[in-house]
């Protein structure tokens, strides 16, 4: 692994990322405009909120003398792609602990083959130990066992203050621009950051892709550990995860494609495909009041 770099050259995005209204008769129809915050444009490889939440560890890494970077995903995990491509830019060695320990052994899926062409050494765990990672014993036993003991660990998706911190950037870029933003969520830090940074009166409205319940907890408690308490006002449309993570039916590709061909923007389909349909449902049920701005945050690429 080459020696690490000084960060910021390559830390530095495009900001802020263009802001496109797109004209769609599902919402205009229902009184509804819709504008998309083209965070996919804001740097070539860390895109979206993969740079705003990785790019305040990446620095604070390099700053404490790390050389060394391990975080958590699933066999599909965007997060783990991003840090795989941050250490590559950055010098850095990553380790990724992967959920599904039947997956040692087995060819690499496109997004695990890209993580290892980035560089970034793969340690699959069971189900059950990757579920208990946030107790302090097993994660050092994990950590032990991959071979990063000394690493700079990154929270699965990236989510911890710094990163919430990193995306209250995005609510500011977004200050007055509409009455809600809304954006998928996974561990939900994006969501955290992003209400945070809104103006008053504007609220964020985050679309989990997984089922379960579980998320609003978790970003109370990541608010709570980035700014103190509560921080600007959000709420979360769930029902909308399509059958799970990774799940994406005939009908969700279909959807998605059909954006792609009428407005030329590529849809993302585990987390931006997500957002889009949840948005268009709640439109036409009426969840937005005639005259309402709504900016749907692209947070990544296909």
């Amino acid at each position: 692994m080459n020696r690490p770099v000084n960060p910021e050259p390559l830390l530095r995005p495009r900001p802020p990322s263009p802001v496109q209204e797109v004209r769609d008769e599902r919402f205009e129809r229902c009184g509804v405009r819709l504008l998309l915050k083209r965070d996919d444009l804001v740097h070539p490889e860390l895109p979206g909120n993969k740079w705003r939440k990785l790019a305040p560890n990446l620095r604070a890494a390099v700053a404490a003398g790390q050389r060394e970077l391990a975080t958590f995903g699933g066999a599909y995990s965007n997060h783990l792609r991003a840090t795989a491509a941050a250490g590559r830019l950055l010098g850095l060695a990553t380790v990724g602990i992967v959920r599904g320990h039947e997956l040692a052994g087995q060819p690499l899926n496109d997004s695990l083959a890209r993580c290892a062409a980035d560089g970034m050494r793969l340690h699959f765990v069971t189900r059950g130990d990757y579920r208990r990672k946030g107790e302090p014993e097993v994660l050092a036993r994990l950590l032990a066992a991959a071979g990063a003991d000394g690493a700079y660990v990154v929270p699965e998706g990236g989510s911890n203050p710094l990163a919430v911190h990193g995306c209250a950037e995005l609510g500011r870029e977004l200050r007055g621009g509409s009455d809600t933003v809304a954006v998928a969520c996974g561990t939900g830090g994006t969501l955290a950051g992003l209400a945070a940074g809104l103006a008053p009166g504007q609220r964020a409205l985050g679309v989990p892709v997984l089922a379960g319940g579980f998320l609003a907890a978790e970003i109370r408690s990541l608010q709570e550990r980035a700014f103190g308490g509560p921080a600007g006002e959000w709420s979360l449309a769930e029902g909308f995860d399509h059958g799970g993570y990774a799940r994406v039916p005939a009908a969700l590709e279909a959807f998605a494609a059909d954006f792609e061909a009428r407005h030329g923007v590529p849809v993302e389909r585990i987390y931006v495909a997500k957002l889009l349909w949840a948005l268009a449902a709640l439109a036409e049920r009426g969840a937005f009041p005639r005259g309402t701005a709504v900016t749907a945050v692209i947070t990544g690429r296909p």
